[in-house]
């Protein structure tokens, strides 16, 4: 504003504008400080995934939230997906980002899906919060979080998010709540029944699902690194020798001085 005033010809103190500003009742556009500060109430977990063999239906969920730019305001979607079978198990929709629609996903995936053995998301407010996570708990799931700033970590759904909006959402432009909720549901129709996935050998999501074949992923460690502890193996391997593995690939390449440090693992995925 300073800056803006300046080009008009307006010599004015930062101060002088900040206190008229509050006079007036008008405050910045850009963020407050601390915005990406965790509730201490709020548990965090480790990403649990990094090297992982998914080779049977169900072990593996994945749960994350988008937005869809509507005419008037902001939709948000959340979806539950198997990693597996890149099946879309549960979908909800809300103008408001708040938690209870994303409960009421989750909920409708355990009650006709069972329990997973790695629910995996990220850290939004939505998953963190103790009424999200204390049924998954309870009913023997184990909670994966990617890390901050790593969509990578949570890569089947991050694909399906780019699918929605490409073939469905830039196309059709809905203009409304109600146009949208009738369209994805239509979208995800097809997604899981009639769209066939390379990533499962030109079958549907729906075909994996009921024969149990053809479906599964590897979350390869591009970038190993050394670090203490392994991820928790799940029952359908048996196994987790990706510690090791990342330890002995570190001794033999040092990062120069001054060289950037890689990032971590990413997961070979395409829908």
């Amino acid at each position: 504003m300073v800056a803006f005033l300046k080009g008009q010809g307006q010599t004015v103190n930062r101060k002088r504008v900040q206190r008229l500003m509050r006079q007036i009742g008008r405050v910045g556009m850009a963020p407050g400080p601390n915005t990406r500060r965790p509730h201490p109430e709020h548990k965090v977990y480790p990403y649990l995934l990094r090297g992982v063999q998914v080779v049977r239906p169900g072990p593996v969920w994945s749960v994350d939230i988008t937005y869809i730019r509507l005419p008037r305001g902001f939709a948000y979607r959340v979806a539950i997906i198997d990693g597996y079978r890149r099946k879309v198990l549960s979908g909800r929709i809300s103008n408001r980002m708040e938690a209870v629609f994303c409960i009421d996903c989750r909920e409708d995936a355990l009650r006709h899906h069972g329990t997973p053995e790695v629910f995996n998301s990220d850290q939004v407010s939505q998953f963190t919060r103790t009424a999200f996570t204390d049924v998954l708990k309870r009913e023997g799931g184990v909670i994966s979080r990617e890390g901050r700033g790593r969509a990578f970590d949570n890569l089947f759904v991050e694909r399906l998010w780019r699918s929605v909006k490409h073939e469905d959402v830039t196309l059709k432009g809905y203009a409304s709540m109600g146009e949208l909720w009738v369209g994805l549901t239509e979208y995800f129709a097809f997604y899981n029944g009639e769209r066939p996935h390379p990533s499962l050998g030109n079958q549907t999501p729906d075909v994996v699902y009921r024969t149990a074949i053809g479906g599964g992923a590897m979350i390869v460690d591009k970038f190993p690194r050394a670090v203490e502890g392994t991820p928790v193996p799940l029952r359908s391997t048996g196994d987790s020798s990706t510690a090791k593995a990342r330890t002995e690939t570190k001794a033999g390449s040092k990062a120069k001085p001054g060289q950037r440090r890689p990032a971590v693992s990413e997961a070979e995925c395409t829908a």
